[in-house]
Parts: structure tokens; sequence; C-alpha cells
């Protein structure tokens, strides 16, 4: 068997001058809209010991997908994070105005 030539290569063609199911190279856009349609994780741990002594362990847990696929599987942190909803915001302040007012009863300011 012979390799094909350089433009057998860039026609897809092979030897036989018949197109071949040639790999069409994805764009970016494909890619990104495959990875956040179907979801990635990236986990690892990074341990140091010494002398059988755990000093040191980090968890680090990367999870890239859309926003519809991460609420598909019941994962919605950001609506409660308060740096990123206001609602969210509104009850952090809610809570530290009650904690201030739990403290200062319990002292017995009132």
């Amino acid at each position: 068997m012979t390799e094909p030539t350089i433009a057998q290569r860039r026609t897809g063609l092979d030897r036989y001058g018949l197109a071949g199911a040639a790999p069409r190279p994805e764009g970016l856009a494909d890619i990104l809209e495959r990875v956040l349609d179907k979801g990635i994780i990236i986990a690892g741990d990074i341990r140091v010991n010494l002398l059988d002594i755990e000093l040191l362990t980090v968890k680090i847990r990367l999870l890239v997908v859309s926003v519809d696929k991460a609420m598909e599987m019941g994962i919605d942190w950001w609506r409660h994070d308060p740096m990123l909803s206001a609602d969210a915001k509104e009850l952090a302040d809610e809570n530290r105005k009650l904690r201030e007012r739990v403290e200062q009863l319990e002292r017995g300011d009132e």
C-alpha cells in the first residue's frame, strides 16, 4: 500500500479518488457548546505529608456546565450567594440585623 499524496490529503480523497470519512476539525464554539451541554468535571487532591503526618490537604473540584445543566443536576448555589444575588444580599443584611438584635436582647439593652 502506498501513502496518500499531499493533494489527496488536502481533498480528503483516498488513493482511489473516493471521498473518505475525513475528520472535520471542530471549532472552539462547537467544543464549548458540547462541554457546556454535557459538562466536564476536573477533580484532584494535593496532600503534603511529613513523616506520615498530614500537614496540608487541598481538594480541588471544578465543574464546567451551562446554568441549565447545573440546575438539572440540582446545583444552584449562585442563587443564595450574597455576592451574586440581590435577594441573597437582602437576606444576609436581615440576618445580620437579627443577630445584632438577639445580642442586644441577651445583654438586656432594649
